[in-house]
């Protein structure tokens, strides 16, 4: 088995697992910060007066978000609710509808995290016993070709530790948003049920 080479796929494998953190992350902070703030758009927006979807402002119907589609389904769905439980049911399904999608993406960003020191220790233990077999058939001559091997071993969980701190700080931020933007989320689905119940009360 040839233990330089599989060290090397280690290091391989630790980078496009850092790639693909990376780009998890850069697409949900987009995401995330557009949706968060079409929310408040929407949020402000929604008031008593507003009892049908076409009633919300047409700038932003004309921008496709995630808030947005929730009180589409929302109001699609109002017109067939005969109850206030009915009507509590549909703002939970829609809004566990939405909430997948908001999530997208960060089990990648998870495993990563949680995948990258054992990959790292890995590499460590791989490079450490190609060393010892290059001791074993050639003896120590230089010390330093040992050292410096070893140093490269070591590299791997270095790297692999680094990986995890960066993505777990990464994910902890996005998962403070994800909140924030669930509350707001919560927040349109309750406006909206209140400008449903005054147009009960209307009619």
């Amino acid at each position: 088995m040839n233990m330089e080479l599989i060290h090397e796929i280690t290091f391989y494998i630790m980078y496009i697992a850092a790639a693909l953190a990376a780009f998890v992350v850069v697409e949900r902070v987009i995401f995330f910060s557009f949706t968060l703030r079409q929310a408040k758009k929407l949020e402000a927006a929604l008031h008593h007066q507003v009892e049908d979807y076409n009633q919300l402002p047409e700038a932003l119907r004309q921008k496709e978000c995630l808030p947005l589609e929730l009180l589409r389904e929302f109001f699609q769905g109002r017109a067939m609710a005969q109850s206030q439980n009915e009507l509590e049911d549909l703002s939970q399904a829609v809004y566990i509808a939405m909430r997948g999608k908001l999530v997208r993406g960060l089990w990648l960003l998870e495993a990563v995290v949680a995948g990258a020191p054992l990959l790292g220790l890995l590499g460590t233990i791989f490079g450490i016993i190609d060393t010892f077999k290059a001791l074993a058939e050639s003896g120590v001559s230089d010390p330093s070709l040992v050292s410096k091997s070893i140093g490269t071993a070591l590299y791997a969980t270095a790297l692999g530790i680094g990986i995890a701190v960066v993505g777990l700080t990464f994910n902890h931020r996005l998962q403070d948003r994800l909140d924030l933007i669930n509350d707001h989320l919560k927040i349109l689905l309750l406006r909206a049920g209140l400008a449903g119940k005054s147009k009960a009360s209307k009619d």
